[in-house]
This record gives structure tokens, C-alpha cells and sequence, in this order.
């Protein structure tokens, strides 16, 4: 039996997950509704999102995965629940799906084969053997945000001056970017990972696509001409290993390096940036609990990193659409149907998370799945993420012990969990 996609014999659920003004309210406002959903037992089906940058005909609406298990479940089941048809909860033209393909967007066998190119750089092992060099970097992006805070008469921007330049050192060095492209590198993906960023809010839609579409082929363009150079001047980097790549006995395309460059740049700038970001301001409002990190820094940051990445959950949704019907604990979801999961939900899930609402730095327990919920698609990044969240904050706590951070400027999204700008002072 073909189960239907229309709108008229399948109602939608009552709760707005949809509306700007949702993706707009702070997280404890989403979450009250979230928490709402996940007492249904299995998806729920709404309208589509509203305001997208591309609307598709047909579109009638999605299902929603809040809880915990049924988030996993649907990661670990990639023959059902497939990644080609896109990973994002919003619509974007074809265009932009086509010049931003990487393998976050594949399904096996193609994914199988693409993921093993890179997995090897990203082991702990891998990591292990530059962490002498993400420690350089966090000591260096902490004395500059010293330094502007003493120039900026005792506040600075954390985001700009610190939360920001660590990743994209990290990530550029790893890569093999030369240094004086990695802040026009890095502005150009705030504006390909931020379709609704205040910044594009004066254009026309016409006019938010074509500069979502220019930032990403000029990263893309950085990534094909940094390839052919490394073919004629190998270098230990990231770079070199794409340019000399072979799949089935092929040379990655131009169009393959450059989706894989997009997605390690991006994905590697932004979990750790928002990580970072909301992190300093929890201890900012949890006094106690950056007490009680200080009191055993050394013994206490790796329990704290968790609860750090859980808290933030950096980035809030991802999509899956489904590959044929499917009964998924009584939700007829049609083939072809849009499959979301909420990640910020599943993080504050009380029937996995013990006090989810609770900013607990001492958490032993602590299952989140802001890497994933493990399958094909598990962020390859973590161990990278976790190794320079723990150089980051051990720098601050021991230099800046006090640093506080003031109200944070939130870019309203569906995708990353934005801390756009935050003030802080000693």
C-alpha cells in the first residue's frame, strides 16, 4: 500500500515547529515545545518550513524525530532513511545543492568509498600527532583576545576574536590553506552557512540566493586552484591527499574536491565555534560550575567538554528523506517524504539524558549525540572538536579564570546553533 503524502488525509500536528518566530524564540522556548512532541510516542508531520529560500511545489511538510531513540534509530537505518536528496532541513535551489555536494550527502556505496579518503586524517592518533599545534593556536587566539579587550577599554567581541580563529587555524592548517586566505575563506562561509543571517535580510530572495551561491563557488574556487597546485608541489596536507586521490581507480573532480573542502571548512569552523561560544557563557551563568571545573582543571575538562558540546548542540537538525514507505512505530511515513531530526531535542531528552535541563559540568554520564547518533554519517571531526575545545578552554580558565561573557547576539536558524557576536570582559 502506497501511503499518501497529501495534505488532506494526513493532519498536522498542532505544535509549530515551522514559523520564523519559532526559530526565532530562544532555546528554552523551543525546547517547551519540543518537549511537547516527544511525549507522542513516534514522528510527527507539519507544515513545511515557512520563508524558505527556495520553494519547492509539492512541498507539503516534513516529519519530525525528537526523541532521543528515534533519532538514532533513523541515523543507523541509511537504506531507509537516505542522505542523497539532501541533508538540510531548508529547501535550497539546485544549483547550491550541486556545487556543495560532499559526502555528507551521499549514500553507500559511493559514501563508502568518498569517507575513507579522509577518515585516516581524523583518528586520535592523527589528532594526537598535531596537538602540539592546536595548543600553539589556542595560546595564540587567547593573547589575542587579551590583547583587544585591553585596547577595546576592557571588552571584546569572544566570537570574532577568540571562538572563531581557533577552528579556522586549525582546520586551514590541517588543509593546507595559506594564511592570508583563511579570513576571506572564513567570511564567505558565515554567509554560505547563514542564509538567514540579518546581514541578507535587505535582499531580495533573488539576490540571498545568488550570494549564498557566489560564497560558495568562491570557496570552491580556492579549493580547485590550491589542488592544482599541489599536484605539481605535493605537501603534507589535506589538499595534497585529495588532489592524488583515486576512487575506483579515479582522480577526485574538481567539483569533488571542492565539496569536500566546503564541508571540512565549514563543518570544522562552526562545531567548534559555537561549542565554544556557548559554553563560555553557561559558565558565565553557572557560577558554581566554573568553580567547580577550577577547583581540578587538569582532572575535570574532559567531563566538561561533553557537557559543553551537549549544551550547545552545535548543530540543531539534519535531514533524511525516506527511500519507500515505511511504518516507523505507527507514523506512515510515504516514500519520497522529508525526515528531520532534531538533535537539540534528543540532547534535552529526559528518557536518555539524566537532568537534561541541568548545565552539569560533572556529568559521568553523559550519552549526547551532537557528533551523531553513530552510523555511516558520524561526524569525523569529533576527536578534533574535543582536542581543541580542551586547548581552548584549558587556556582560558588558567589565563582569563574570571573572564565573563555578556548577552550573546543569536543568528536565528535551523541549522548551526549561531552565536553571531558576545561581549566579554575580565
Amino acid at each position: 500500500m502506497k501511503f499518501s503524502s497529501g495534505t488532506a488525509d494526513r493532519p498536522y500536528d498542532p505544535v509549530d515547529i515551522s514559523s520564523p518566530a519559532f526559530w526565532s524564540a530562544t532555546m528554552d522556548e523551543r525546547e517547551a515545545a519540543f518537549a511537547e512532541l516527544r511525549t507522542r510516542g513516534t514522528l510527527t508531520w507539519h507544515r513545511a518550513l515557512q520563508e524558505q529560500v527556495h520553494e519547492v511545489p509539492g512541498d507539503y511538510g516534513f516529519w519530525a524525530a525528537t526523541t532521543y531513540d528515534d533519532v538514532v534509530e533513523i541515523t543507523k537505518r541509511p537504506d531507509d532513511f537516505i542522505s542523497g536528496a539532501g541533508i538540510l532541513f531548508e529547501n535550497l535551489t539546485p544549483e547550491i545543492l550541486e556545487i556543495s555536494t560532499s559526502i555528507i550527502q551521499m549514500d553507500p556505496p559511493r559514501h563508502t568509498k568518498m569517507r575513507r579518503l579522509v577518515s585516516a586524517a581524523f583518528t586520535p592518533k592523527q589528532i594526537q600527532r598535531i596537538n602540539g599545534r592546536i595548543e600553539a593556536n589556542a595560546k595564540a587566539v587567547v593573547d589575542n583576545l587579551l590583547a583587544k579587550i585591553e585596547e577595546g577599554g576592557g571588552t571584546a567581541d569572544f566570537v570574532a576574536e577568540c571562538a572563531q580563529l581557533l577552528p579556522m587555524h586549525n582546520i586551514n592548517d590541517m588543509m593546507g590553506v595559506p594564511a592570508d586566505l583563511r579570513l576571506a575563506i572564513t567570511e564567505e562561509l558565515n554567509v554560505a552557512n547563514g542564509w538567514s543571517d540579518s546581514e541578507l535580510a535587505g535582499m531580495t530572495k533573488e539576490q540571498v540566493v545568488e550570494r549564498i551561491y557566489q560564497s560558495v563557488k568562491n570557496v570552491n574556487d580556492i579549493a580547485i586552484e590550491l589542488a592544482a597546485q599541489r599536484r605539481d608541489n605535493p605537501q603534507d596536507d589535506l589538499i595534497t591527499a585529495l588532489a592524488q586521490a583515486e576512487v575506483d581507480g579515479e582522480r577526485l573532480t574538481d567539483k569533488e574536491i571542492g565539496g569536500f573542502f566546503l564541508l571540512m571548512l565549514s563543518a570544522g569552523n562552526d562545531t567548534t565555534r559555537q561549542s565554544t561560544s556557548h559554553g563560555l557563557r553557561a559558565l558565565t551563568t553557572h557560577p558554581d560550575q566554573r568553580e567547580w571545573l577550577l577547583a581540578d582543571l587538569k582532572g575535570r575538562i574532559g567531563t566538561a567538554i561533553e557537557e559543553f558540546v551537549r549544551w550547545a548542540t552545535p548543530i540543531m537538525t539534519f535531514r533524511r528523506t525516506a527511500a519507500r514507505d515505511i511504518d516507523f512505530k505507527g507514523a506512515k511515513i510515504g516514500q519520497g517524504d522529508k525526515v528531520v531530526m532534531f538533535y537539540s531535542s534528543a540532547n534535552r531528552d529526559e528518557s536518555r539524558i539524566e537532568r537534561p535541563h541541568e548545565f552539569d559540568l560533572s556529568r559521568t554520564r553523559n550519552p549526547h549525540i551532537s557528533f551523531g547518533g553513530g552510523g555511516i554519517h558520524h561526524c569525523l571531526g569529533n576527536q578534533l572538536a574535543r582536542f581543541q575545545l580542551r586547548a581552548l578552554f584549558t587556556e582560558l580558565m588558567t589565563r582569563a579564570p574570571q573572564l565573563k561573557a555578556g548577552d550573546p547576539e543569536y543568528q536565528p536558524g535551523t541549522f548551526f546553533h549561531v552565536v553571531k557576536s558576545m561581549p566579554v570582559s575580565l
